[in-house]
């Protein structure tokens, strides 16, 4: 196999093959690319990746060589490891994702922090909140938030059925459907269909990772970006603010008063999203920082701070 050298009569051990996939990536440009390694050859062999530490002159058999071969070639073509797996630890939470849905990241639980962080100040985390995310795909910023918040319920908006359904199992697999609802919708559309009905100005927390990315920076994403997730969740025109555009006066008109919105916003961008917000006639409360020290959350209300209104 191309991912690995044999030893004695074809044979191949769990060692060579780990050191012969992380060359094999660290030549495709792949960064960790032992760690990477290791996760798919683990995988492949239906263990742990402490089972390749502790046996490192196990003999692969046939079977196993060819399903490393196979994770490794695509690793290789810069899919990411949460893709060829099909799943992604999100908060503290494991999710499935599909090629139909965003690749949730940790810059992305800065949300989930900064709207737990506010509710807790409150002392809300027991309320029976209304939660909505716009634009769900797997569900991760709303199965957060309700695995953190045990009365509240949501409901996740999406115009692609086949993310809710991903949307759907990982509500299932987590215990949360029954606290968890996923409509087909598009917010940056009219609202003239049946799913819209009811849903306007009732809302405690509307959560949002739109697209933000310039038709221009596509180009200067990493491969695992550009290549694997959806367009549809990347981009939003020249200035990568269209979405905003279109979600803040609508989230305006769904929000309660005192409710709180976060949004995840582009690097750089979060004076010009501000600017929008306020323009949609919604109170600025504060900015949170990811893990690389970037401002990556915008969090802002409905009315004066501090009203929000227990159901």
């Amino acid at each position: 196999m191309a991912a690995a050298r044999s030893t004695g009569a074809g044979r191949t051990t769990v060692a060579r093959a780990l050191a012969a996939a992380a060359a094999r990536l660290a030549a495709a440009g792949v960064e960790d690319s032992r760690r990477d390694a290791r996760l798919l050859i683990a995988a492949a062999i239906g263990a742990g990746p402490e089972r390749l530490i502790a046996e490192p002159e196990r003999v692969l058999d046939g079977a196993e060589a060819a399903r490393i071969e196979a994770s490794i070639a695509r690793r290789a073509a810069r899919e990411p490891v949460s893709r060829i797996l099909g799943r992604r630890g999100f908060w503290s939470l494991e999710l499935e994702i599909t090629p139909d849905t965003l690749d949730p990241r940790p810059d992305s639980e800065t949300l989930v922090a900064a709207v737990l962080e506010r509710i807790g100040a409150q002392g809300l985390v027991g309320a029976p909140l209304s939660v909505l995310d716009l634009g769900t795909g797997s569900g991760c910023l709303l199965l957060a938030l309700l695995s953190e918040l045990p009365a509240a319920r949501g409901l996740g908006l999406d115009i692609s059925a086949a993310a809710l359904e991903v949307a759907r199992r990982n509500a299932r697999n987590l215990g949360l459907s029954h606290r968890a609802r996923f409509v087909a919708g598009d917010w940056a559309g009219d609202w003239a269909g049946d799913w819209a009905v009811g849903l306007d100005g009732s809302w405690q927390v509307i959560v949002s990772n739109p697209p933000y990315i310039t038709e221009a920076e596509i180009g200067e994403l990493a491969p695992e970006v550009a290549r694997y997730d959806p367009r549809l969740a990347l981009t939003a025109g020249s200035d990568g603010l269209d979405a905003y555009r279109k979600l803040l006066p609508r989230a305006a008109s769904l929000l309660g008063q005192g409710g709180i919105l976060a949004l995840e916003v582009g690097c750089g961008q979060q004076d010009a999203v501000t600017a929008l917000l306020v323009a949609s006639g919604l109170t600025a409360l504060g900015r949170y920082r990811d893990l690389g020290g970037i401002e990556r959350c915008l969090l802002a209300s409905r009315g004066k701070p501090g009203e929000l209104a227990r159901k």
